[in-house]
């Protein structure tokens, strides 16, 4: 039976998604509500999938997809995510993710995508698959493709609001950095303000209303 954890902030979803599992003879053996306790439980678990939401307070899933890859290089992961934009997938596929499921999929997909995880090969939902395929072929894409990856992470949690000493928390980096950083995600992104960085990101569907 596969060995499943489970992380997303919200606990009637984790509810639900083991639920779906159940009924798919997968195993939820442990659960997490935001990246940092992921982080600190995986490394006891071990399990065979770590279904990681991308959308949590705190670090974040991005940032915590790279921190578990950093301690287990051979940890699959798979994504979920409510975002219609194709700069997270990339991202967490780019981050060592080996799936992709956006959250608007129809529920057997939870499983399936589960399944070819586990095996250690790539799964990319239909719709999403066919979005970077355009934006590659178009050469289209949000604007946060011109920031680095901690940009990007920098970006995503400013623009939902957090101040500078709490994404230097959640990044444990030092507030200084994360200045540095806003100002190039300024720069690269033609904002003036922190209120100007979340109007791109709703704009673009990088974070949610």
């Amino acid at each position: 039976m596969i060995r499943v954890m489970l992380v997303d902030d919200h606990a009637l979803v984790r509810m639900g998604f083991r639920m779906l599992l159940a009924d798919a003879q997968v195993e939820v053996v442990a659960e997490a509500g935001d990246g940092e306790q992921a982080c600190q439980d995986y490394p006891r678990i071990r399990p065979d999938v770590v279904v990681m939401d991308l959308s949590m307070p705190g670090m974040g899933g991005l940032e915590a997809v790279r921190r578990l890859l950093a301690q287990d290089p051979k940890a699959r992961v798979l994504a979920l995510s409510a975002h219609e934009d194709t700069a997270h997938p990339r991202r967490v596929l780019r981050a060592g993710a080996l799936g992709y499921l956006a959250k608007r999929s129809a529920p057997e997909a939870l499983a399936a995508a589960v399944r070819v995880v586990a095996r250690g090969e790539r799964y990319v939902d239909p719709q999403t698959a066919q979005a970077l395929a355009v934006a590659e072929i178009e050469g289209t894409g949000s604007p946060a493709d011109v920031l680095s990856e901690r940009e990007f992470s920098v970006f995503v949690q400013l623009a939902r609001g957090a101040t500078v000493a709490q994404v230097a928390g959640n990044l444990k980096v030092s507030p200084s950095t994360v200045g540095t950083h806003l100002y190039h995600v300024k720069q690269k992104l033609g904002a003036a303000n922190q209120s100007e960085l979340t109007l791109v990101a709703l704009r673009w569907g990088l974070i949610e209303t």
